[in-house]
């Protein structure tokens, strides 16, 4: 059965969703509509991008991963389809896409299915509702656009390095307020080299030992792990990390690795 997830800032309380997830069914009936998640915030590309990165290669070869943000109709507006790794992406070129990929795509093309002007505020339904189906019917991406070679870029803010200390930043809070950092598991190791460290943050707290997982501490207590994102997390065991440590997006954090 084919598979569509769907990664958008439309949230619950609106009939935006429905209204997606109809246009969908209309054209697909039989797709399989997978929700990744609806509560990004709005126009949050970066928050988009990090959590269908982290989820999208669970998801059998060939589905299709639906991108709805940022994705309102205007006279620049650009939508592409791609392929990556053995799965289809669509969605709006807002640099989200640079955000997505390790790597270049190995098939991109700008769709050029003509705009609906009964959907031109909500091309979601429309343009990329009609591409994702196409997909996962198992058509051709050159069937829906003309092939290009660039993406539009969007820069993160990356850890830097200063002899023996990383300097990262908050770049994620889920929804059990463990604080993800932009600090990788690779990154981390390699500077690394087997030394001790300490990570230092928000009044003057610090850890200096890494867990495998959450209750290897007491309950109540602070602790910073390589989560299922590869990602540097700082967690309280049971606890709201982000409120009780005064933690939130774009905080500083610094390892130092002791000589």
């Amino acid at each position: 059965m084919a598979i569509i997830t769907l990664t958008t800032d439309l949230g619950s309380k609106d009939f935006y969703q429905a209204a997606l997830k109809g246009s969908l069914l209309k054209l697909l009936p039989s797709v399989n509509l997978v929700d990744i998640t609806h509560d990004i915030a709005a126009f949050n590309i970066p928050h988009a991008a990090f959590v269908l990165k982290n989820a999208f290669h669970y998801f059998p070869e060939n589905t299709v991963h639906f991108i709805g943000i940022d994705s309102v109709y205007h006279e620049r507006s650009r939508y592409l389809a791609l392929r990556y790794k053995k799965h289809y992406f669509v969605g709006s070129d807002n640099g989200i896409f640079s955000l997505l990929f390790d790597e270049e795509p190995s098939e991109i093309v700008e769709i050029n299915i003509m705009q609906d002007l009964n959907f031109l505020h909500f091309p979601l339904s429309d343009i990329l509702a009609k591409a994702a189906c196409h997909l996962a019917k198992g058509g051709k991406l050159t069937e829906i656009g003309l092939p290009i070679d660039h993406l539009e870029k969007r820069m993160t803010l990356q850890p830097v390095i200063e002899g023996d200390v990383i300097r990262g930043s908050v770049i994620y809070i889920d929804s059990f307020q463990n604080v993800i950092t932009n600090i990788t598991k690779d990154l981390f190791t390699k500077q690394q080299k087997n030394r001790k460290f300490s990570l230092y943050f928000r009044r003057n707290e610090s850890i200096s030992s890494l867990s495998w997982h959450y209750n290897e501490v007491p309950d109540g207590e602070k602790l910073c792990l390589f989560g299922i994102s590869n990602h540097l997390e700082i967690a309280i065991n049971k606890g709201n990390a982000s409120g009780l440590l005064g933690l939130h997006l774009g905080d500083i954090v610094r390892i130092e690795f002791k000589k």
